[in-house]
């Protein structure tokens, strides 16, 4: 079987940038923001002595991530916000690629940092979010509070910890994620069949593959062996919650086949509608076909399929899984692709399995169509692993889960990544302006937060067949390093009423349906 998928590429791939990606990804609820200084000081804030120290480590731009800072955003204007939080992320993008350019020169002369790369990119940032208050303001009749304190970013060292930044406080106050390398699920699952990865083989995997860490990137962004670890390491989950007296414990599994077609591109409808490369990075899609950057609800109601059930045009779509061999995609030139440092060659899943489950404690409800779900959190090495949602693991070892790391696999062992998405919907939206807020997980017992009613929770579970060992990665933003801690994926509801019915049947009634 081909590993690699070469076929034709999204025409939007080769679109001039508008803007990148904004509001981008995470599971539910407010993360900290995890910055080296105090989002009210200038520049990067750190005194000099230790921007000094740290100089010859830095490895990445922090910033607070502003999408999260903003859960209540007007309707009247989203538009504008989306599209400034997408430029400022084009913002970090173009600072990164500064930074990785005079890399070595700042390691000599670290006040370079600032003036030439932390400086300009607070100016800019300032200046989107004074846009942001203004249409805030314009819409809503008051200007949300504190945006000036978002704008100063810092740098940070790979070895800060895993996803959990430099534990300060860009503005949420919420600090759920700080110092957290531990990849905590907090209560994520629901009592589904995901394991938790929680800190599972932290620091195992250093020399695994030797010296390959340092040579699978040609960009130099990451990975690194220290992202991987032996799954035989790792220590098999424990005793997962049992299902209730009266649990739907039913399925509904629609298949909508491995992408075969290629269609990819760097957008991100849910996160950036309207932003060409809104991503950064490239993503896989199964589902509905009309999905890109500028598909609204009819659009994607007209779409066509690759789901054998015609009655589910749903969009299904998370990050490219690419092999670090040096070889080059046909996207080396294209946004998403090379030009945000994503490089090497597309694999094709060999399996997707798209499951819908039911909840432990009691019925689900039929989710509404058009619902928009984002799990994950495609900032989550610099935000903080709070919104952290995906597991990777290997086939014939799937007891053993990682959030934090890449597992090394056995020969005649494929990787599996898997993502079990909130569960819990507040029953009048199908979106909100950070994308979290209307879709929760379930608590630790099982039971939706009050105001939320269980609904059937997507569960996926994609398989590749890629060599033993470090060299492979998703697609990230190009200041995330390609860290296996930023996976995550999106859902769009596109089934019609009559199969949402079934559904929701099946689950509850306790079967097993397709």
């Amino acid at each position: 079987m081909a590993r690699t998928s070469r076929k034709k590429r999204s025409t939007l791939t080769n679109r001039a940038v508008v803007a990148a990606a904004a509001l981008f990804l995470g599971g539910g609820g407010l993360i900290a923001v995890n910055v080296y200084a105090s989002a009210g000081e200038g520049g990067s804030g750190a005194p000099p002595g230790q921007f000094r120290n740290a100089a010859r480590q830095m490895s990445t731009i922090d910033c607070p991530d502003a999408g999260i800072a903003l859960p209540d955003i007007p309707d009247g204007a989203r538009p504008e916000v989306d599209r400034e939080l997408a430029a400022m992320d084009t913002q970090i993008t173009d600072a990164y690629r500064e930074f990785a350019d005079r890399k070595e020169r700042i390691a000599r002369d670290p006040a370079l940092a600032e003036n030439a790369v932390l400086g300009p990119l607070k100016s800019k940032r300032a200046a989107s979010l004074d846009r942001i208050g203004t249409a805030v303001e314009r819409s809503e009749g008051r200007r949300p509070q504190g945006l000036e304190g978002l704008a100063g970013c810092g740098l940070r060292a790979d070895d800060d910890g895993n996803g959990s930044g430099g534990g300060q406080d860009g503005g949420d106050g919420q600090g759920d994620g700080d110092g957290q390398g531990d990849g905590q699920d907090d209560g994520q699952d629901g009592g589904q069949d995901q394991g938790g990865g929680q800190d599972q083989g932290d620091g195992q995997g250093e020399d695994q593959g030797g010296d390959q860490g340092g040579d699978q990137d040609p960009q130099g962004n990451g990975p690194e062996a220290s992202d991987f670890v032996d799954i035989q390491s790792v220590q098999p989950d424990g005793d997962r919650p049992r299902n209730r007296r009266g649990a739907s414990r039913g399925t509904f599994t629609t298949d909508c086949g491995r992408n075969e077609n290629g269609k990819f591109n760097p957008d991100n409808v849910i996160a950036a509608p309207g932003v060409s490369n809104g991503a950064h990075h490239m993503h896989d899609y199964v589902g509905n076909q009309a999905t890109d950057a500028f598909a609204g609800d009819d659009q994607l109601a007209a779409g066509e399929t690759t789901c054998r059930n015609q009655g589910d045009r749903s969009t299904y779509y998370w990050p490219v899984l690419r092999l670090q061999n040096g070889q080059d995609e046909n996207d080396v030139d294209a946004d998403g692709g090379g030009r945000d440092q994503n490089t090497g060659e597309i694999q094709t899943p060999s399996q997707v399995t798209l499951k819908f489950v039911g909840s432990p404690t009691g019925k689900v409800t039929a989710m509404p169509r058009f619902l928009r779900i984002i799990t994950g959190d495609a900032k989550a090495f610099t935000n903080g692993d709070a919104n952290a949602n995906a597991s990777w693991s290997c086939t014939g070892f799937e007891d053993r889960q990682l959030k934090d790391k890449y597992p090394i696999c056995p020969e005649g062992s494929q990787v599996v990544r898997s993502f079990a998405f909130q569960s819990c919907w507040d029953g009048q939206n199908t979106d909100s302006a950070n994308h979290r807020t209307h879709v929760a997980f379930a608590q630790d017992d099982g039971r939706c937060p009050g105001g939320f009613r269980a609904i059937p929770q997507l569960v996926q579970r994609i398989v590749y067949d890629v060599p033993p060992g470090p060299g492979f990665a998703v697609d990230s933003f190009p200041e995330q390093l390609h860290k296996p801690v930023t996976d995550h994926g999106d859902f769009i509801n596109v089934f019609d009423d009559k199969l949402m019915k079934k559904v929701v049947s099946c689950i509850n009634g306790g079967r097993k349906c397709r």
